[in-house]
């Protein structure tokens, strides 16, 4: 092999290293966002069957929005986290 095309080969070795490195990171972004997705969507769906079933004032109706804004609330938290975790990379 010549010199040049070892350097190419190394090169993009490199990119490819770099590259590849980055992906689960993206991966595991995109997994909690759908687990966060999913526990939202699970709880608003029981807090509709509490309200058909118990009615829109019953405790059972209210747990279920306490437990929806909880979910809401850790999703938020996780993603006020990677706000602040890409803004300490800046400064």
């Amino acid at each position: 092999m010549t010199r040049a095309i070892r350097i190419c080969c190394i090169a993009l070795l490199t990119i490819v290293g770099l590259v590849g490195s980055s992906l689960p990171v993206r991966a595991d972004d995109r997994d909690r966002d759908s687990k966060c997705e999913k526990r939202i969507h699970q709880a608003e769906e029981k807090l509709r069957n509490a309200v058909q079933r118990h009615g829109e004032g019953s405790r059972q109706a209210q747990k279920r929005r306490e437990e929806l804004e909880e979910a809401k609330r850790h999703c938020g938290d996780h993603h006020d986290m990677d706000h602040h975790d890409g803004d300490r990379d800046h400064h």
